[in-house]
């Protein structure tokens, strides 16, 4: 336990009894402030502070992958920084890449508020933010001018989204005008292909809909730019079989496993607060531990299928370094937070990669690369 959860998220969960998007929007808001200033007092005394309590570097955590050097295999998922104003910050956190988004092509609202709750008995979050974002354009303009200053230091992916107003038989050129405007300015980008929260979107993982989204982006895709689908946690074996065929046969990078769950089983709330209703009868998409296991079983099916070839990014549930260890063992070679560090606070990174340190230290391995997939071919 630290400061952040003894003392720090009781006030932001109880006593304040704050709405997680507010918080989230003010955190937002600060960070971009760090961010824009960092050179300048205060922020760059706030920033070195940052980077000397979080940051943990060592040469066995780092790798080089898809053409992209990783300091240290954890990330920040998207759905945080949703417009991308943040990403000179995300170092000084301890991250060793971040992923912005998600964007669509048109600037939209998302779903009506509230959208974002807090289930703290599971250790989870139930969204339907709806990919509320101000639009590829603004995004590639914000991205474009802290680029003239200074590029980020760690890779930047950007997550790429269908506009709710586009229809499902025009998505293809939906992501590809956002990929016309960012291709540019990200170091690799995902396609979303499965959140719940904006209708029929999940239906877009279906090979035919899907080929056609990944033909038209590779297609525009030049010079190559590592590209992964972002997978739902729901499918079926034979449906996350045909994405990777797929993945394959239009020779993207990865697949990133797993955005949220729309199942409700197991979970130990029975009421929301906010709006006095049941998990089960509030639509969106679950984050956070009670998507932990899943998500390790759909990473372990991707790694046996490809036989390891195939670069995993593991999402879901992560909160300590033992659930990281399970990520990456299973054949993840990249990990990413989101809920974990809302609930665990910033010092999650640092505690994360010092465990797995000491986790390859315990298996005589001499880099997290060599970890990867190690359970799975352990049994084999």
């Amino acid at each position: 336990m630290d400061i952040y959860q003894v003392a720090i998220r009781p006030i932001l969960f109880n006593l304040l009894n704050a709405d997680p998007e507010w918080l989230h929007s003010s955190t937002i808001s600060s960070l971009q402030w760090l961010a824009n200033n960092h050179d300048h007092p205060p922020a760059s005394f706030v920033n070195k502070r940052l980077q000397q309590s979080l940051c943990k570097r060592d040469r066995r955590l780092e790798q080089t992958l898809f053409g992209l050097n990783f300091s240290n295999p954890v990330g920040l998922a998207a759905g945080f920084d949703k417009d991308g104003v943040a990403t000179k910050i995300w170092p000084s956190f301890g991250f060793g890449f971040a992923e912005v988004g998600t964007v669509t092509f048109h600037a939209q609202p998302g779903n009506p508020r509230p959208r974002l709750f807090r289930l703290p008995l599971d250790l989870a979050a139930l969204n339907r933010m709806g990919f509320n974002n101000s639009g590829a354009a603004a995004m590639a303009a914000r991205l474009a001018e802290c680029n003239q200053h200074q590029s980020s230091s760690i890779p930047i992916g950007i997550n790429l989204g269908k506009s709710k107003v586009t229809p499902l038989e025009e998505a293809k050129n939906d992501y590809l005008n956002s990929f016309r405007l960012l291709k540019e300015l990200g170091d690799y980008f995902v396609v979303n292909v499965s959140s719940p929260n904006t209708p029929g979107l999940r239906s877009l993982q279906d090979a035919a809909m899907l080929s056609s989204i990944l033909e038209r982006l590779q297609q525009e895709n030049n010079p190559q730019k590592p590209i992964f689908v972002k997978i739902a946690p729901d499918l079926e074996w034979e449906a996350i079989a045909d994405i990777i065929s797929l993945v394959e046969t239009y020779n993207l990078t990865g697949i990133i496993a797993t955005n949220t769950t729309i199942r409700r089983d197991g979970l130990k709330t029975q009421v929301i607060a906010q709006t006095g209703k049941s998990p089960q009868a509030e639509a969106g998409g679950i984050s956070g531990a009670p998507l932990r296991d899943r998500s390790t079983e759909v990473i372990r099916f991707i790694w046996q299928q490809t036989q390891g070839k195939m670069p995993i990014i593991g999402v879901g549930g992560i909160f300590t370094p033992e659930d990281a260890w399970e990520k990456i063992t299973a054949g993840a070679c990249l990990i990413q937070v989101y809920t974990g560090w809302i609930y665990s606070g910033p010092m999650i990174v640092r505690r994360i990669l010092e465990g797995l340190l000491a986790k390859l230290e315990t298996t005589g391995l001499n880099s997290i690369s060599e970890a990867v997939g190690l359970e799975v071919k352990s049994k084999n």
